[in-house]
């Protein structure tokens, strides 16, 4: 079979790409093309667009970059007709891909949906146009199956990626020495994997590294976000000139390491992490933490008059309850950064009440597998031409 698989954000890629080994187990004849990154590159894919390409988030934010968004959905749709694929398989990135979704109906090509628009979130009445483009839904929490079903929607629950990815991961136990880092604890920092939200995250964390001068504040950084950028954002310029080839940290206990966020959490005491996957992933591995949102203040207007649900984190929206606090526009500030910060990691009730709340989550979501089932759904509704 020939799949089209489009994946535009750095979790989509994880999730992609182990959806994609799992599909070669039941399909021996399998040949791979995305919209994606380096991780489903590896795993065989021929890459149309780089996901590093399509990294938008914000109203706003996207409206500016619309004409860039235009390009790439052509250049997409073009490669589509190309290609002829057997099927399209679309995962999350709902904005791009539900347009991507509409062409592909209109050329009579098979949609499979892996990782639901948050359509239970705003706009419910998005359910109406998926019912209508996507041939089959693939969802990863228990809810949004019941959800659907509301609208006379049949979907297939298959788990949630997240347990596959974070049970999968051999921690590297050199992590620390690797990046010399001494015994002194490790506070995380995740600002997330797009520009616009590393822009909005990180201007506070040299002040969170004054304010907790005993511990080592390590940043998530990825690849596929050029490293001026943190260094921007971190290290100022000084008021002398650097010495050629010289790297100066004016900060003693600043970290920025590259692409290693799962050990960096697993050797850390606390996390500040950006809303998306993250806040799901730092909760399956036990680490207490608190969760952060910026974007324009226009862009959160408009969110706020859309919004369905009571949280944002997805910890919070899978337990119905706040278990971390979020800290969303105007709350996002040093202040409340460092007072939930001292909760987490001094205040034992607190602390405590996380993680095992964190254990509870784990055993909602069911038991690992979720890209096995997946892919072993689509090779059998393929097989059936359903």
């Amino acid at each position: 079979m020939k799949y089209y698989i489009i994946a535009g954000e750095s979790s989509g890629d994880l999730h992609a790409s182990n959806l994609m080994k799992e599909i070669k187990k039941g399909d021996t004849n399998w040949e791979f093309r995305c919209c994606g990154g380096d991780t489903m590159k590896k795993e065989g894919a021929t890459l149309a667009i780089h996901n590093k390409e399509l990294s938008f988030m914000g109203i706003l934010e996207v409206a500016a970059k619309f004409g860039k968004v235009l390009r790439l959905l052509k250049v997409c749709k073009r490669d589509i007709l190309r290609y002829k694929p057997d099927v399209l398989i679309l995962v999350d990135f709902a904005g791009f891909n539900m347009r991507v979704a509409k062409f592909a109906k209109k050329h009579r090509y098979k949609v499979f949906y892996y990782i639901s628009p948050k359509v239970w979130a705003w706009n419910q009445s998005r359910v109406f146009k998926i019912k209508k483009l996507v041939d089959r839904m693939f969802v990863i929490f228990p809810f949004e199956k019941e959800f659907y079903k509301k609208f006379d929607y049949q979907v297939d629950y298959v788990g949630n990626p997240t347990l596959d990815a974070v049970s999968g991961h051999q921690i590297n136990h050199n992590f620390r020495q690797q990046h010399e880092l001494d015994q002194k604890p490790i506070l995380a920092i995740l600002p997330g994997s797009r520009r616009q939200e590393i822009k909005k995250m990180l201007p506070f964390v040299n002040s969170i590294c004054k304010a907790f001068g005993d511990y080592h504040i390590v940043v998530a950084a990825v690849s596929n976000v050029s490293g001026s950028l943190y260094e921007q954002i971190l290290n100022p310029i000084p008021s002398v000139p650097r010495v050629a080839g010289e790297r100066r940290n004016e900060i003693q206990n600043l970290k920025i390491v590259y692409d290693q966020t799962y050990d960096l959490l697993a050797h850390s005491e606390a996390a500040l992490v950006t809303s998306g996957t993250a806040t799901l992933e730092t909760s399956l591995l036990g680490i207490p933490h608190v969760v952060c949102y910026k974007t324009s203040v226009i862009s959160y207007l408009i969110v706020r008059l859309l919004i369905k649900v009571k949280y944002i984190s997805l910890e919070n929206l899978i337990a119905g309850k706040e278990i971390v606090k979020e800290l969303i526009q105007q709350d996002y500030n040093l202040r409340n950064i460092i007072d939930e910060f001292k909760k987490v990691l001094f205040n034992p009730e607190c602390r405590n009440r996380q993680i095992e709340e964190f254990k509870k989550i784990g055993l909602m979501l069911g038991e690992k597998g979720a890209s096995a089932k997946a892919a072993s759904l689509m090779v059998k509704y393929l097989a059936q031409g359903a």
